[in-house]
């Protein structure tokens, strides 16, 4: 069985979460962040639901688009933050438009200390990635509002597909990629967390008791 390692996160006033992070570990300093112009996508295990490594275009990845992710529960839209975390968001448009994130469910509720949902791993068990990582970016004073959308990892420059939306403002260490900001579908985030989790993971932490199945993810160019 393959450990769950792959994306978890930790709080910053809390015990770890993640299942590869001993408790009272300290987030290591991330790497410098890549630039617009020099995104690089390395080959990386897991590979699941491959769909290719992206080849960065500066052009296309300086558009903005929102994301809109139809799910059984209704529609999340956010808007990407392109400018900010470019190779973040080149990257999950890649995916997205190469219908990764169809037919996968978010697979993770937290309820206790921090205050999101997460998804992007098609395996649903929290160790899932696309075959490829990439830096991190856009962590200089990130914080963790109501609404943000971000990368989920296994520590500095370990991002991948599994993302989470923050449903409830969260303190978090700045180690997690904001990419987006949710501009339609808080109700339906807050429906599902009013729904609860079963506690899998520990106390507040599970899989959500609503299932959160990803329909399409669509992406609008502006």
């Amino acid at each position: 069985m393959r450990r769950k390692h792959w994306a978890l996160l930790v709080a910053a006033t809390s015990l770890p979460l993640s299942l590869s992070t001993s408790a009272g570990a300290a987030v290591a300093a991330p790497a410098a962040p890549a630039t617009a112009t020099t995104c690089t996508y390395t080959p990386a295990v897991p590979a699941d639901n491959f769909k290719g490594i992206p080849v960065f275009d500066a052009k296309k990845a300086a558009k903005p688009y929102s994301a809109t992710l139809q799910t059984s529960q209704g529609s999340v839209r956010f808007e990407a933050l392109t400018a900010q975390a470019p190779c973040t968001t080149f990257s999950f448009r890649f995916l997205a438009e190469h219908d990764y994130f169809n037919r996968t469910h978010c697979h993770r509720l937290t309820t206790q200390r921090l205050w999101v949902l997460q998804c992007g791993d098609p395996t649903g068990t929290g160790s899932g990635g696309p075959g490829y990582s990439f830096p991190d970016e856009n962590l200089t004073g990130a914080t963790y509002p109501a609404g943000t959308v971000a990368m989920a990892n296994a520590g500095p420059n370990t991002n991948g597909s599994q993302f989470f939306i923050v449903w409830k403002d969260t303190k978090l260490s700045p180690a997690y990629t904001p990419f987006g900001k949710v501009t339609a579908g808080m109700d339906v985030l807050q429906k599902i967390a009013a729904g609860g989790e079963d506690d899998q993971n520990g106390p507040g932490d599970g899989f959500p008791n609503l299932p959160v199945n990803i329909r399409q993810v669509r992406i609008s160019a502006h």
